[in-house]
């Protein structure tokens, strides 16, 4: 029996990697349709998405507000 568990272990040590392990080389960091990698002032700048213009504002100037007949007190 101890003979088999010895065998199993120095079959099982023998399996490793002889040599030393080196790191998998990194996959491509960008893609190929990137233009290149933005500089951290282009990061900072906020995007449309970010800062949208208001096309639609419906007020040009500073004006009361109408009244609002649905606007009511909770009960």
């Amino acid at each position: 029996m101890r003979v088999a568990a010895l065998a199993a272990v120095l079959l099982i040590a023998a399996c490793g990697k002889q040599g030393e392990l080196m790191p998998k080389a990194p996959p491509g960091v960008t893609p190929h349709v990137d233009p290149g990698q933005p500089t951290p002032t282009q990061r900072l700048a906020p995007t449309a998405q970010e800062q949208p213009k208001r096309v639609d504002d419906p007020l040009s100037r500073s004006e009361e507000r109408r009244d609002d007949r649905f606007s009511l007190p909770p009960q």
